[in-house]
């Protein structure tokens, strides 16, 4: 299977995943990581994920600070936010009301 774009709206519950369970990251390590847990299927577009970083960090569910990366290079570091860990546990719940409606679609003679 080749590498995907990343499906419309699982982003930012990626994102705030991803640093819930890592803590602080910047936007490559943050990235990586989402790369890595898809088994490397999908793909994460930089013009995608900076912007979606920012609209997190306007609606309060991030807070970014700048430091220092392992590489010596300066980077923004992103923090969830009370605000943020309620979003995902809001969000983890759509997402598994969703998919599992969506299971119901694809095997239809179970229901």
């Amino acid at each position: 299977m080749s590498k995907q774009d990343i499906w419309q709206g699982t982003l930012a519950l990626m994102v705030l995943k991803t640093i819930e369970l890592m803590g602080p990251q910047h936007g490559y390590g943050i990235a990586r990581r989402i790369e890595q847990t898809s088994g490397h299927q999908l793909l994460v577009n930089y013009g995608t994920l900076y912007p979606a970083l920012l609209k997190l960090e306007q609606e309060g569910y991030l807070t970014s600070y700048w430091d220092t990366s392992d590489n010596n290079r300066r980077a923004k570091y992103y923090k969830l936010t009370r605000t943020g860990k309620r979003r995902i546990e809001k969000a983890t719940a759509e997402w598994e009301q969703a998919t599992e409606i969506l299971a119901r679609f694809l095997s239809p003679g179970e229901a």
